[in-house]
C-alpha cells in the first residue's frame, strides 16, 4: 500500500529531512555554508593572484576589474587571501569541533552511566571550565601553548569540550530511563555495549544541533584569535588576521576590513541558521 507523505512507516531521519527542507532559513543558511565550502575547497583555481606575493606597484588599491576586493598595505590581492582565508577559517571550525566531540561525548556518555563519584567528578570539571566565558578560556589556552593555527585549533576544541561533555551527559541520563534500555541492562549487556548500541545513536540529534552551532563560534573565535595575532601567522591569509592588518587602515581603504568581515558574518550567520532549522527539524516535539 502507497504510504501517504508523512504517513506511517516513515522514519524519523526522514520526517525531520523533510521538516528541514520546509525551513526556509535553514535552506539560505545552508547555501551560503555550501557556496563557501566550494570556495574554500577550489581556491587554487579561483583565486586570480597569488595570495601571498606582493605588488609594490598595487598597493591599497580600490576594488577594480583586476583586483575585485582590493589590494592591502603590500599590494596583495585581498579577494584571493579572503578565498584562501575561507579554508583556514572552515578548517579551523571543523577541527575544533572534532576535538570537541572526541573529548566532551565520550566523558558526558561516561558520567551519565557510571553516576556516583564519576559522574560528580566530570560534572565539577565541565562547571569549572563552563564558568569561564568560552572565547576568554580558549585565548588563555592558546596564549599558553603558543601562536600557531594548529594550538589555536586545539585551544578552542577543549574550551567547547565542556558544552558537549554537559549535552551528552543529560541526554545520555534521559536515555537511560527508556524501559528498552533498562531491559538490556537488565539482559547483562556491557555497559559498552549499552552506550554504543542504545545510548549515542540515541543523542545524535541534539549533538548533531549543538556541533553546528558550536562550528560558527569556533570560526568566530578563530577570527578573534587570529586578530589577536594567536591564531594562523602571518603571512598566511586568515579573516582574523586581515582584519587586525586593516585596523590601521579603515579611512583610506577601508575595503581591506569590509571583505573579510562581511565574510566572517556571512559564514556564522549561515551556520547560525542551519543550526536552528537542525533544532527544529530532529526535536521531537514537532514530529508529525
Amino acid at each position: 500500500m502507497r504510504e501517504g507523505r508523512g504517513g506511517y512507516g516513515e522514519g524519523p531521519w526522514r520526517r525531520a529531512l523533510r521538516r528541514f527542507l520546509r525551513h526556509r532559513a535553514a535552506i539560505v543558511g545552508l547555501v551560503v555554508v555550501a557556496v563557501f565550502v566550494c570556495c574554500a575547497v577550489a581556491a587554487p583555481l579561483l583565486a586570480p593572484h597569488d595570495p601571498l606575493r606582493p605588488s609594490w606597484t598595487a598597493i591599497r588599491r580600490p576594488p577594480s576589474p583586476t583586483h575585485w576586493f582590493g589590494t592591502d598595505e603590500n599590494g596583495r590581492d585581498v579577494f584571493s587571501r579572503v578565498l584562501f582565508g575561507a579554508r583556514t577559517s572552515l578548517l579551523a571550525g571543523v577541527v575544533s569541533v572534532v576535538i570537541a566531540l572526541l573529548l566532551g561525548v565520550p566523558l558526558g556518555i561516561l558520567a551519565g552511566m557510571s553516576g556516583g563519584w564519576v559522574d560528580a567528578l566530570i560534572g565539577r570539571a565541565a562547571d569549572a571550565m563552563l564558568a569561564c566565558p568560552f572565547l576568554i578560556l580558549a585565548i588563555a589556552l592558546a596564549a599558553f601553548l603558543g601562536p600557531a593555527l594548529e594550538n589555536a585549533m586545539l585551544a578552542i576544541g577543549i574550551s567547547a569540550a565542556p558544552i558537549f561533555v554537559r549535552l551528552a551527559r543529560g541526554a545520555t541520563l534521559g536515555v537511560l530511563a527508556q524501559p528498552y534500555v533498562e531491559a538490556a541492562r537488565a539482559l547483562g549487556n556491557p555497559p559498552w555495549r549499552t552506550a554504543s548500541v542504545h545510548v549515542l545513536p540515541n543523542i545524535l540529534p541534539p549533538l548533531l544541533v549543538q556541533a553546528t552551532l558550536t562550528m560558527a563560534s569556533a570560526i568566530l573565535a578563530e577570527a578573534s584569535l587570529s586578530f589577536l595575532g594567536l591564531g594562523q601567522q602571518p603571512p598566511a591569509p586568515s579573516w582574523g588576521s586581515m582584519l587586525n592588518t586593516a585596523q590601521r587602515f579603515l579611512e583610506t581603504a577601508p575595503w581591506m576590513a569590509v571583505f573579510p568581515g562581511v565574510s566572517i558574518f556571512l559564514v556564522v550567520f549561515a551556520f547560525n541558521l542551519v543550526g536552528d532549522g537542525l533544532r527544529d527539524a530532529l526535536d521531537p516535539r514537532l514530529a508529525r
